[in-house]
């Protein structure tokens, strides 16, 4: 009996050469070794600006409280006096690029008492300026009044009450709860926490909890870290939910109009 010639070895169907593995580039390791000193330097670049952030802080959260506490006691319940009676506060002592005031479209009137009460129907909202902010499932208005790289100083509330995450933010944020009642808890708490007007709700930078405005509520909100890291989570539910896009529009250009002139002013 014939048998078949055996092939020799190495040889492969229609004469195909084997596959033979390359010994690594000189290339691919020098790039390897260039990308881990790159990396290197970035971590240490946001070592060093993680140090002096602060440095750029201009609000100091406890003044911040006194000064929301101080508004309740003069306005209590009047909400768009307490607001007003905050903004030109921090108009006054701060410089006149790091204040938005412009929440109003007209001017706003005040009585002759000494807490200077805004008159009902003097205040009118500046469309220019007030926007929706849809972000973790909550839905509420909001007026900005500081923006930079490493702050933000916002008017946030609804009349109505909303409910949603919290979002885990490179910044620390401090909600200060001008009327209504702002429900929190973290995962696995079998308890709430409840924050109500004169209260502030420190959410620690790196924490995320569910969290609801109770039938209605506003608040003045502090955020200090990097925040344009925080945006992002602001934008989602623009793509994915709302497609709500004119309202998006304004939102990035009263932040980056607030951004750039704080920068003109080496303010980051």
């Amino acid at each position: 009996m014939n048998t078949p010639a055996r092939k020799p070895r190495g040889a492969t169907h229609g004469g195909a050469q084997p596959i033979r593995l390359q010994p690594p580039s000189r290339w691919t390791v020098k790039n390897l070794l260039l990308s881990a000193v790159v990396l290197g330097a970035l971590s240490a670049l946001v070592g060093v600006l993680e140090q002096v952030k602060s440095r750029w802080y201009i609000f100091d959260p406890k003044e911040m409280h006194k000064l929301c506490q101080d508004a309740l006691a003069l306005h209590g319940n009047d909400t768009v006096s307490a607001v007003s009676h905050i903004v030109t506060s921090l108009s006054r002592s701060h410089p006149t690029y790091a204040i938005n005031t412009a929440f109003s479209s007209t001017p706003l009137l005040t009585d002759s008492t000494a807490a200077a009460a805004v008159v009902p129907g003097s205040y009118t909202p500046n469309e220019r300026e007030w926007v929706w902010n849809n972000a973790g499932g909550a839905m509420g208005t909001m007026f900005i009044i500081h923006a930079s790289i490493t702050e933000y100083l916002i008017v946030f509330g609804t009349p109505l009450g909303t409910e949603g995450h919290t979002g885990r933010h490179t910044a620390d944020d401090y909600f200060h709860i001008l009327s209504g009642e702002q429900w929190a808890a973290k995962a696995g708490a079998f308890q709430l926490e409840r924050y109500v007007a004169g209260d502030v709700h420190h959410l620690v930078r790196g924490e995320i909890k569910q969290y609801k405005f109770h039938e209605g509520g506003f608040a003045i909100e502090l955020a200090q870290g990097w925040i344009p890291l925080m945006l992002p989570f602001g934008f989602a539910d623009t793509f994915f939910s709302t497609l709500d896009f004119p309202t998006l529009y304004h939102t990035i250009r009263i932040t980056g109009r607030e951004m750039i002139k704080n920068l003109l002013h080496g303010k980051i």
